[in-house]
């Protein structure tokens, strides 16, 4: 039998995951209303109208998924091509300036997009890029860049130098060390970082609503908000459109989520 701590602390888990999977349920549920039933007080919806997920692709909307598809993988490749080496060599070199470099990595990261949306119009405006999807690309990267940097550098300086001498006297040189050892026993990292770059591009809102002027160039979150009028809201589609725009996210947790386990001990072991 299950101690009782054991017991209170998974019924109070399960309880705290329910809680947030209530807001969820309320979306799908009602996605697959109709016009007419918004307002009935009953949890379940008396009819299921199914078409409401199936207009968002008959909409146009599917257009502006692909948008947030590809900003999303763009900031999250620009992030790591640019925080990886950054954060290799801040933690396998002692250089001068290190302490600050990673200081200043944190503080940017305290800084919104929103404090600095009129700077950052007027640059992406002189750079000609004003409604183009490689403006969203690298202002999210930017953005992202220093919580990666961080995360990046905690795991290569917990890693043994000692593993990459040995790589060494193998034979391989820095980049197979690096890439053969190093990068499988902080895939941990790689994958928190990750996660956490494509979610934030992926959910981002002001500076896409800011840089972006034309319909087919807006990502999904700024193309739901057509849903919502003046005077109406258009609650079950808006709330298809999200229930949809939450699957990719789902589906990449699913796939990352087996390779955490294998990714704490790859390359451990000769």
């Amino acid at each position: 039998m299950p101690k009782l701590k054991t017991v209170i602390v998974a019924a109070a888990a399960y309880a705290i995951s329910l809680l947030f999977l209530f807001p969820y349920v309320v979306m799908l549920l009602t996605s697959l209303r109709s016009q007419d039933s918004l307002r009935e007080v009953s949890f379940w919806p008396e009819e299921w109208v199914w078409s409401n997920l199936a207009n968002f692709w008959t909409s146009g909307l599917a257009g502006n998924l692909w948008v947030t598809l590809k900003v999303a993988a763009g900031s999250t490749v620009l992030v790591l091509l640019v925080a990886l080496p950054a954060a290799y060599y801040s933690a396998r070199h002692r250089f001068r300036g290190r302490t600050a470099f990673l200081i200043l990595v944190l503080i940017t990261q305290m800084f919104q997009p929103t404090a600095m949306l009129v700077g950052i119009y007027r640059e992406v405006f002189q750079f000609g890029l004003v409604d183009s999807i490689w403006s969203l690309i690298l202002v999210n990267g930017g953005f992202n860049l220093a919580f990666a940097v961080w995360i990046l550098n905690a795991y290569f300086a917990s890693i043994p130098r000692e593993l990459e001498e040995a790589a060494f006297i193998d034979g391989n040189g820095r980049f197979g060390a690096l890439f053969r050892i190093t990068l499988p026993l902080a895939l941990p990292g790689v994958i928190t970082a990750l996660i956490f770059t494509f979610i934030a591009a992926w959910n981002e809102f002001v500076v896409a609503l800011t840089l972006t002027t034309t319909p087919e160039n807006q990502p999904l979150t700024v193309a739901l908000n057509s849903f919502i009028g003046q005077y109406q809201v258009d609650w079950q589609n808006l709330f298809a459109g999200s229930v949809i725009a939450t699957l990719p996210v789902i589906v990449l947790f699913a796939l990352i989520e087996r390779k955490v386990v294998g990714g704490l001990t790859a390359g451990s072991i000769k």
